[in-house]
């Protein structure tokens, strides 16, 4: 069980505020206070500083906080444990697996693991939070989901991770608009004389994407960021956050996409869709399996990957 003042602590990060830090902990101010000193003196560090607008933290603060954070978390995740082995003792209840995905796993890849996770846990209780990478993490940190599985970046220096499989990433385009780029499309020649297509050459077209956040469309803007090129240099954007959607417009001839292969497997082996994706533009990236660094449960996260990672 942690020390209260842990969690005056983590309440005085988050809030960056003593006075709003003992309002959300129904403690006063200064006991508030009083717990910061402490555990400062405990470390032997300063661990916020006065500034104009309050108080900020320190370098190791964030650090505490990191730590700290992940104990706290895991100390609700064993809360949970115990309170269900009260309830219905069993040498084989299992804790209960609380997970996110990011929406390309979720549609396409979860669905054949937790079938098969649940077939030989059938007794397992799974809860299972869809979200873009970024809204992922945040719920990691807030201690809503225990990992995740996602296809964006993350902050390594925060989380631990294993990789589940690695993907490709290609441009799709209706089949009509395939073949019409296959004869429109004027090659440029490389520096070897040979002749290429470029992801240069897709520019005129409307581009459909995902919104902000998501793991899929930040692996498109860093591949073009590389290559001195933005999303905003295509015909025009249309921001879709349903992967069925986005498929069902380029399908429509409403514009292109870039997504994983993964997720459109099945339209191109019907014709439905075509793969367009440039000679220059070869992708693969890594579906991991994240949790936060430290973690006493990091050895059952590894062995679910593990498992898992025998299914891609």
């Amino acid at each position: 069980m942690l020390d209260y003042r842990t969690h005056t602590f983590l309440e005085v990060y988050r809030q960056r505020s003593f006075t709003r830090a003992a309002e959300n902990l129904l403690i006063t101010q200064p006991a508030a206070s009083q717990h910061i000193r402490q555990i400062e003196t405990h470390y032997g560090c300063t661990l916020f500083v006065k500034t104009g607008r309050g108080i900020e933290p320190t370098a190791a603060a964030d650090l505490l906080y990191q730590r700290l954070l992940t104990m706290e978390n895991d100390e609700a995740r064993l809360a949970l444990e115990a309170g269900a082995l009260a309830t219905e003792p069993s040498d084989t209840r299992e804790a209960p697996l609380r997970l996110g995905c990011t929406r390309t796993i979720a549609d396409y890849t979860a669905p054949r693991l937790m079938a098969a996770h649940l077939s030989t846990h059938p007794q397992a209780e799974v809860a299972l939070l869809t979200g873009n990478t970024r809204e992922l993490v945040r719920s990691l940190e807030e201690g809503t989901i225990d990992f995740a599985l996602v296809e964006g970046f993350f902050d390594r220096q925060r989380f631990d991770f294993e990789t589940l499989s690695r993907e490709r990433y290609i441009a799709v385009a209706s089949p009509k608009e395939a073949k019409r780029r296959a004869f429109d499309r004027r090659p440029r020649a490389d520096e070897a004389g040979r002749t290429a297509a470029s992801v240069r050459d897709l520019l005129g077209e409307r581009l459909i994407l995902r919104e902000a956040g998501s793991g899929t469309r930040e692996i498109l803007e860093r591949h073009l960021a590389a290559r001195d090129l933005a999303v905003t240099d295509f015909a025009g954007i249309v921001e879709i956050e349903s992967i069925p959607a986005i498929k069902a417009c380029v399908r429509g001839d409403a514009g292109i996409t870039f997504l994983y292969r993964v997720a459109v497997e099945e339209e191109l082996a019907r014709g439905e869709l075509a793969d367009i994706t440039p000679d220059d533009f070869a992708i693969e990236h890594d579906f991991c399996l994240i949790w936060q660094r430290g973690s006493q449960y990091a050895p059952r996260y590894r062995s679910l990957c593990d498992a898992w990672r025998t299914l891609m």
